[in-house]
C-alpha cells in the first residue's frame, strides 16, 4: 500500500493541478464571503438583496458547495459587497 502526500485537499481530489488551483481560489474568495456576511450580521436574506442573487443561492455559498461556483461569479458577488480582489501569480513550488 503506498501513501501519497498532497499540499492541501485539493489537490488530493483534483484530477488536475489547474483543477486544483482552480478550486483552491473558489474556496478562499468563498470563504472571504462568508466571514463578510457573518461579520456584517447579515441574514440569508439580506446578504440575496445586497449580492444580487436568490436565497438559496447564499444559502449553497455558506453551506460550501464549491462546484456550484464559478471564479467570475464569486469575485462578482464580493465586488457586490464593496469588497475588493487582488490576485497574485507565483512559481509553482
Amino acid at each position: 500500500m503506498s501513501h501519497e502526500t498532497f499540499a492541501c485537499v485539493w489537490d488530493a481530489i483534483a484530477d488536475t493541478a489547474g483543477e486544483a488551483e482552480n478550486m483552491k481560489l473558489r474556496s478562499a474568495l468563498m470563504m472571504a464571503l462568508e466571514q463578510h456576511i457573518r461579520a456584517q450580521g447579515w441574514t440569508q436574506t439580506e446578504a440575496a438583496r445586497r449580492l444580487g442573487v436568490t436565497q438559496p443561492r447564499v444559502s449553497d455559498l455558506l453551506r460550501g458547495k464549491i462546484n456550484l461556483f464559478a471564479l467570475d461569479t464569486l469575485v462578482n458577488m464580493l465586488s457586490a459587497t464593496g469588497l475588493h480582489v487582488e490576485m497574485r501569480v507565483l512559481e509553482a513550488a
